[in-house]
Order: C-alpha cells, then structure tokens, then sequence
C-alpha cells in the first residue's frame, strides 16, 4: 500500500514539474514515469524499514 501511494504521489510530482517546465504532453508523461519509479523505490525503502522495526 505505501510503495502504490509513493508511486502515485512521485507520478503526479513528475507531471507537475514537467508542465511547470513548459513541456508537452510526451515529456509530462516521461517525467511522471521517472518520478514514478524513483518514488517506487523510496517506498518499498520506506516499507521495508517500517517492517523491520515495528515487527
């Protein structure tokens, strides 16, 4: 659940920062898959620390 919620919030930082950029619809969509998977990573970080110490 928190690595879908990353990912979803990263995507959505990513398309932001690419239309603030001035970009088109192809580079809103490259940059919220970036975001997307860079933020995917911090969660499953996150989550895996999470699991560690509160289990």
């Amino acid at each position: 659940m928190i690595v879908i919620v990353f990912t979803a919030i990263g995507a959505l930082i990513g398309g932001v920062t690419a239309r603030r950029r001035g970009g088109n619809r192809l580079d809103m969509a490259q940059y919220a898959a970036g975001y997307g998977l860079a933020f995917m990573i911090l969660g499953m970080i996150v989550a895996l620390v999470i699991d560690r110490f509160l289990i």
